[in-house]
């Protein structure tokens, strides 16, 4: 039996049936995919093996674009891809050209000539792009950190709005973003009309049924995925995710100075990057923080030393939910096991009044 999720404006009670049952919503439906759970784009851990290994396990796998050097090496990263997955997957594109110089209209061409699935865009908008992926076939979604902007880029043309709470490993978070999805996805399920997909701190079955009770078709995962025998990280730092001692509380804001409020793994690099912040609170001198910021660091970190304690690195506070060390697929098959479970429990509190 099916657990499905509505079109947006119809409602629907759901009905719980003893078989085996998935989760089908409009992210889903439109993308081909079995699980409605996409793979956050993550930088230089975002590689073919990452994404394969999500979508061979029934989600979204995302390649990360501005982790390839070069457009065409990302083209080739795509058809590398495509040798360990049948199913479909995506590619994440950071458009930030204030921090990131890269050849965006390059890259996005390379996206629609090689017609992958979906294009997840974050920061800068992707109106222009739109017509060109739309011929190719490819869907379009925007990772938005406020209702405003996530309203800016439905009327931009895209086919699917990311919603992205604070508690998320948010990038170019500015002044006045700090709202959690909690409030944000209650509030952007009411007034968006395209689907929406929750991203923020999510690594359990128990919230993507939240979300899907609120209205969203799906979720996005990028700190849990970290976590995987499959990702294509050192050892010691998915430990370290895994330890009991890593919790909610471990995880901290940087760059808030510079309106480009980035939540990191809480270690001995963020806490002085945070002192040097404060100290610097007449004017940040972002030559001092550089150092710290340096991706060449953060890309040592992930493939060859494995010192989480020398790096600034994006992580979310789904941290604190994480315990273990699990293969995609035995990671996506409890999530959607739980959340079928918690759904179909929810169904069950909805009876006749009484009164």
């Amino acid at each position: 039996a099916l657990f499905q999720v509505p079109p947006i404006g119809v409602r629907r009670s759901p009905r719980p049936s003893s078989a085996a049952m998935v989760l089908k919503t409009a992210l889903t439906e439109m993308l081909g995919i079995e699980h409605p759970v996409i793979q956050g784009g993550m930088m230089y851990v975002g590689y073919a093996e990452m994404a394969a290994a999500v979508s061979n396990a029934g989600g979204l796998g995302i390649l990360t674009a501005l982790t390839q050097s070069t457009p065409e090496d990302l083209r080739k990263e795509i058809r590398r891809c495509r040798g360990m997955t049948d199913k479909p997957f995506g590619v994440n594109l950071t458009i930030l050209p204030a921090f990131f110089k890269a050849d965006y209209d390059a890259i996005v061409r390379v996206v629609a000539e090689e017609r992958v699935a979906l294009l997840e865009v974050a920061a800068g908008s992707p109106r222009k792009y739109i017509p060109m992926l739309r011929e190719a076939g490819v869907k379009v979604l925007h990772k938005s950190a406020t209702v405003r902007h996530a309203l800016k880029a439905q009327a931009d043309g895209v086919d699917l709005i990311e919603i992205v709470g604070y508690e998320a490993s948010i990038a170019g978070g500015r002044p006045g973003d700090e709202v959690g999805n909690w409030v944000m996805l209650a509030k952007a399920t009411k007034m968006l009309s395209v689907p929406v997909i929750a991203s923020g701190a999510s690594a359990t079955g128990r919230q993507l049924a939240a979300a899907i009770a609120m209205g969203a078709h799906g979720i996005t995962m990028a700190t849990r995925f970290l976590a995987t025998v499959e990702a294509p990280i050192r050892p010691e730092i998915k430990q370290k995710l895994a330890e009991e001692s890593t919790d909610e509380m471990s995880t901290t804001i940087v760059l808030s100075s510079l309106s480009n409020a980035t939540r990191v793994f809480k270690n001995d690099v963020s806490l002085e990057m945070n002192r040097l912040e404060k100290e610097m609170s007449d004017g940040v001198d972002i030559s001092k923080l550089m150092p710290f910021m340096d991706g060449k660091r953060t890309k040592k970190m992930w493939q060859e030393t494995g010192d989480w304690n020398d790096s600034m690195w994006s992580c979310s506070q789904s941290v604190g939910l994480i315990t273990d060390i699990p293969t995609c697929a035995d990671l996506l098959k409890r999530i959607v096991a739980e959340a079928e479970e918690q759904l179909t429990a929810g169904a069950r509190r909805v009876v006749a009044s009484k009164l």
